[in-house]
């Protein structure tokens, strides 16, 4: 019985410095700052800039109006296809936010990240026999998203830091 054990321990070992060694990391896991120290920030009107705004703030970078790089971020969209069809029973629903996004140099307003497009999505199976609820189960799925698409911004920022450090 040691010895299964042993081989256990030993394989699961092996996995985790492997996993290690190629760079593998859990999404959403790393803690650490972005490695950006400052950035302007020009979000265009919509519920998903608040957002953003503290997902950077969170992720220690200072939002100045000179700072050397401008994040553009522009409207989001949410859209919705049904799965299922016909009206009646459950309904399968695909909701999908997309926000267009860039990142300038504030100097000469070359681009860094060209017109890039965060895209999350979610989806949720919805009954007719709760319609007071439907309205709630999309409001948390639409917030959901927006968390989801500054996760995904702050992930596409952080190879423009590691670039900017480096130079």
């Amino acid at each position: 019985m040691k010895r299964r054990q042993f081989l256990q321990v030993s394989l699961l070992g092996a996995a985790s410095l492997i996993l290690a060694g190629c760079g593998f990391r859990l999404r959403g896991y790393q803690t650490e700052g972005l490695g950006l120290e400052a950035l302007s920030y020009v979000p265009a009107d919509s519920e998903l800039a608040p957002i953003v705004r503290n997902a950077l703030i969170n992720a220690d970078i200072r939002l100045l109006a000179d700072a050397p790089l401008r994040l553009n971020l522009d409207p989001e969209r949410i859209s919705e296809t049904s799965l299922t069809h016909g009206d009646a029973g459950s309904q399968e629903i695909v909701i999908r936010l997309t926000a267009p996004f860039s990142v300038q140099r504030t100097e000469d307003g070359a681009y860094l990240l060209n017109q890039q497009q965060l895209d999350v999505e979610t989806t949720l199976n919805v009954s007719d026999d709760n319609l007071l609820a439907q309205d709630n189960i999309r409001a948390e799925a639409h917030e959901q998203l927006r968390r989801d698409a500054a996760r995904q911004l702050l992930e596409r920022l952080r190879p423009l830091a590691e670039s900017q450090a480096n130079r």
